[in-house]
């Protein structure tokens, strides 16, 4: 094992594994290493003598025993011992790892990246919110998420694809393009009331005015004076949206199309400089409109249809998605002949599986009830649904102040992403995101993210690094000698500590890539940079002996690296000054 592996855990499984096919030739078992609790525990703790006693007949301490007497020789372990029922705790030499910190040196930007994914071609859909107004701070959780579990996984060997699935085609776009349209009849003194549930923020009324700078009153119609009324109290709003929208276009005619496009190419432009500001990129954003275009929702409800999964009921088509475990049945199609939502997400996923080898989906917590119809129509198709993962993100809650900000996209009054990132800056933003597991209730303390204390999880994090930054800088030496170091000398307690969080971070990786959970990346930076801490407060780095100084600036260099490497997955920066 050499310095550039430095995966432990890796090593012992395989040195179990041969111990197994000693001790019990043909006996399957899981070989599962944690790192215990404490540190007179070991470094690494195996049960694999507990899940062998059963189907072995044989006490666990005894097949324990078995298994340590069969395991191979490695430099690296020091010494293997019986704890308890029969855990079996290993011990790692301090030499193997001492080495950890000239392998993260050489590796540098490597450090880290591991072949759990072997190439597997995987695509991620995140953000994908509707292009009718600017993201808000719950759109951003899904965007920091998603932005972070592509880099994870990415770092995990697999190839990612980053893609947002634009939806172009819908009655949301159209009740946007209406919105636009009658704030701009209300700039020439054309009075309609404005529906209460048609889009209300002050950008619409920012999209009307520059159409109407550009071509001033060409798109200027009477309504029908029945529309135009109060609504009456027992009238179905939506209905009455759905009128006035047919109206729109009639009125309008090619005209309409102009004013749907300037509204879609406004607000998706606007969506896509917000999120590179916050370091978030897709490698592709993929028109629902396009599915139709190319015939592939037509050709999927007709393969459907054929295969026997839909049935006509009132005039519309329906998927007997009830076999495959939905609540209730769904219409593809409706009795007006239009496609529904659903028939197009078929489309888009049946094109998803063509493209890639697995698809990773992220949702809103509110689609929980989305994911059995979409995996019943997949497995209809023919396909295996286990290559679709679903990711659920809960909605983040916005404090400032102690008080709850609405996020209402209709109605207006919601705080936007780029005004938080605004106020709170996109690195605290970005790691206050990924600070809890997605699918947990998050409240976002604003006041919390912008404070410069040790409270705040991601200025404690980045002031470990220019803390680090900062004596490197003093010492001004040849950073690259530091290769050439004696780590032998680095055998204080606090230096142990950080040696083995250094040893760790390939397995957090690991783990956090398995999990699809970039929050263990946020957790480990945090012990990190802790340990950095603790080790900084108890010793000097430059001291007069050269060897204990250049084996101390290697330490903390190889620190700073990993911190950096980690920080980058999560789209945070790691400051040299502060």
């Amino acid at each position: 094992m050499t310095a550039a592996v430095l995966n432990f855990k890796s090593h012992l499984s395989e040195l179990f594994a041969q111990a197994l096919r000693t001790v019990a030739p043909g006996q399957a078992a899981e070989i599962l290493l944690e790192r215990p609790k404490q540190a007179q525990h070991g470094d690494y703790a195996c049960n694999l003598a507990m899940q062998l006693a059963k189907p072995l007949r044989r006490s666990p301490r005894d097949i324990a025993q078995a298994l340590i007497a069969a395991l191979p020789k490695s430099d690296v372990v020091e010494k293997v011992e019986i704890a308890g029922a029969g855990f079996i705790n290993v011990f790692i030499t301090t030499a193997a790892k001492q080495r950890v910190v000239c392998g993260v040196l050489q590796a540098g930007g490597e450090y880290g990246r591991i072949a759990l994914g072997a190439g597997i071609k995987i695509q991620i859909e995140f953000v994908s919110a509707n292009p009718t107004g600017p993201l808000h701070v719950g759109h951003g959780r899904g965007a920091a998420y998603g932005a972070s579990l592509s880099n994870v996984l990415d770092a995990a060997g697999y190839k990612v694809s980053r893609e947002y699935y634009v939806n172009d085609a819908g009655r949301q776009m159209d009740i946007l393009a209406l919105s636009v349209w009658l704030r701009y009849l209300h700039l020439y003194g054309v009075k309609i009331p404005f529906p209460p549930n048609a889009y209300q923020g002050d950008y619409v009324r920012d999209m009307a005015r520059q159409i109407s700078a550009a071509h001033d009153s060409k798109y200027v119609h009477a309504l029908n004076q029945q529309l135009i009324g109060d609504l009456p109290q027992d009238s179905d709003p939506d209905a009455h949206l759905d009128a006035l929208i047919a109206e729109a276009k009639r009125l309008l005619g090619d005209d309409y199309r102009y004013v749907h496009n300037y509204a879609l190419t406004e607000q998706l432009g606007d969506c896509r400089n917000d999120l590179a500001e916050f370091g978030v990129h897709f490698d592709e954003w993929f028109s629902e409109q396009s599915l139709f275009d190319s015939g592939l929702v037509a050709r999927v409800v007709e393969q459907l249809k054929a295969a026997g999964h839909l049935y006509e009921q009132d005039g519309a088509l329906w998927f007997r998605s009830t076999d495959f475990g939905d609540e209730k049945d769904r219409v593809v199609q409706r009795e007006n002949g239009l496609y529904t939502y659903f028939a197009s997400d078929i489309a888009y996923h049946l094109n998803k599986f063509e493209r890639f080898d697995r698809v990773i989906n992220i949702w809103g917590a509110d689609h929980h009830g989305y994911i059995a119809r979409v995996k019943g129509a997949l497995t209809a198709l023919g396909q295996d649904s286990e290559r679709l993962a679903i990711a659920l993100v809960q909605f983040a809650v916005l404090y400032r102040d102690g008080q709850k900000a609405s996020m209402s996209t209709r109605s207006g009054e919601f705080v936007t992403l780029r005004e938080l990132r605004k106020e709170v800056g996109n690195d605290a933003t970005r790691f206050f995101y990924v600070l809890r597991k997605s699918d947990q209730h998050l409240d976002f303390d604003m006041d919390l993210a912008k404070s410069q204390s040790n409270e705040n999880p991601v200025y404690y994090i980045q002031y470990a690094h220019a803390r680090i930054c900062s004596v490197l800088a003093q010492w001004d030496g040849d950073a690259p000698a530091l290769l050439g170091a004696d780590v032998s000398v680095l055998d204080s307690a606090y230096e142990q500590t950080l040696l083995q969080r250094l040893i760790d971070y390939p397995q957090v990786i690991e783990s956090a890539a398995q999990d699809l959970a970039p929050h263990i990346i946020a957790f480990y930076l945090k012990d990190l940079a802790a340990d950095f801490h603790s080790y900084y407060n108890a010793s000097r780095f430059l001291v007069e002996d050269e060897r204990i100084k250049r084996a101390r600036l290697a330490l903390i260099a190889a620190t700073a690296r990993v911190m950096n490497n980690g920080l980058s997955l999560l789209g945070v920066a790691a400051p040299e000054k502060m």
